[in-house]
């Protein structure tokens, strides 16, 4: 159904050439480590350290995030549908069409 779906481009993704992810994550760990043992002065505030810890902190919105789900015209469309009809029996006190 083409009317209520629309296609989005493909979004861009770079990756780099000279970055390794896993590197970086134990360099972190490492640090973090000898932080808590005292080898190394503590690090100092950053905002970008707390950004998305709460966000990720939770199951379902962690899990609907990494999905991708969200909802959908036609059911938005139908819940617009719903209310109005529930504002018309609340307002007119009948339910015939």
């Amino acid at each position: 159904m083409a009317l209520f779906k629309t296609m989005k481009p493909r979004a861009y993704r770079h990756e780099y050439i000279y970055y390794n992810e896993r590197k970086e994550k134990l360099n972190e760990i490492r640090d973090k480590a000898k932080r808590e043992l005292g080898l190394l002065p503590p690090k100092e505030f950053s905002p970008e350290d707390i950004r998305g810890k709460f966000t990720m902190a939770t199951n379902h919105v962690r899990r609907r995030k990494e999905s991708g789900r969200h909802i959908s015209t036609g059911m938005l469309i139908f819940f617009i549908i719903v209310l109005l009809l529930v504002m018309r029996y609340l307002y007119t006190g009948e339910f015939l069409f």
